[in-house]
C-alpha cells in the first residue's frame, strides 16, 4: 500500500545531519578499520536499522529508502538517538553500485521487501536476478544476504533466484519467530504479523564460489 506524504517528514529530510547527501562520493569509502558495513534496502521508516545499530555499535548500519516521507520520519529518528553508527540515503536500490564499491557490503538486509505479485513485474523484486548480480559484485568474499518477509510466494521465488545465482544457503525459516532471537531486531511490519499469529519467513545466503 502506498504511504501517504507527510508533508513534515519530506521537509525534514533535507535539513537531516544522518542522510547521506552525497552517497556516491563515499563509495569504497564507507567502512573504517575492521567496521562491518550493513545495508538495510527499504529501510521504511527505519526502525530496524535504528535497533540494530543499537545492538551492534561496532557495525555501521546505512539504511537506503526511496520515499521521502518515509525517509524523513526515518532521517528523524537517527538524529534523535544517539548513534554514531547509522546513515540514511534516500535513493532507489536501483542505484546501489553507484553508492558502494566492489565487495564493500558485508551484510545486505532484505525486510519485507513490496513482493510485486504480478509475474510481469518480477524484475522489480529486490530478490529477481538483475538485482542479484548487482549484490554479488557488492558484497565482501565473505558477505551474506539476510531476507525477511511474510510472503510465502516471495520467499519461494526469492530462494530459488538465489540459488541460481550461485549463494550458498546458510539459514531458512518458515516461522522464523517460533523461537526467541534477540540478535536480530523486530521490524515494524513484523510486529503487526507477529500479533496477528502469521509466520515470518527467513533466510540467509553467503556469497558463495559459484557467484561472479
Amino acid at each position: 500500500m502506498r504511504m501517504r506524504k507527510v508533508k513534515w517528514a519530506v521537509e525534514y529530510l533535507e535539513q537531516s545531519q544522518k542522510k547521506a547527501a552525497h552517497p556516491e562520493e563515499n563509495r569504497g569509502a564507507w567502512r573504517s578499520g575492521n567496521t562491518k558495513l550493513h545495508v538495510e534496502l527499504g529501510c521504511g521508516k527505519g526502525n530496524y536499522s535504528l535497533e540494530m545499530a543499537k545492538l551492534y555499535p561496532d557495525d555501521l548500519f546505512i539504511a537506503v529508502e526511496k520515499n521521502e516521507s518515509a525517509a524523513g520520519i526515518a532521517a528523524k529518528k537517527f538524529d534523535e538517538s544517539e548513534c554514531e553508527n547509522l546513515i540514511l540515503i534516500h535513493g532507489d536500490a536501483a542505484d546501489l553500485n553507484l553508492w558502494f564499491a566492489e565487495q564493500e557490503i558485508d551484510v545486505l538486509h532484505l525486510n519485507f521487501s513490496d513482493p510485486w505479485p504480478k509475474k510481469r513485474y518480477a524484475k522489480r523484486r529486490l530478490s529477481s536476478a538483475g538485482f542479484l548480480e548487482v549484490y554479488q559484485s557488492l558484497l565482501s568474499k565473505n558477505g551474506e544476504i539476510q531476507m525477511k518477509t511474510d510472503n510465502g510466494p516471495l520467499f519461494e521465488f526469492s530462494v530459488i533466484e538465489f540459488l541460481n545465482a550461485g549463494f550458498i544457503l546458510s539459514e531458512f525459516y518458515v516461522d522464523y519467530r517460533r523461537d526467541p532471537h534477540p540478535e536480530d531486531a523486530v521490524t515494524e511490519y513484523e510486529e503487526k504479523f507477529i500479533r496477528l499469529g502469521q509466520p515470518i519467513y527467513r533466510c540467509v545466503f553467503k556469497r558463495g564460489d559459484g557467484a561472479k
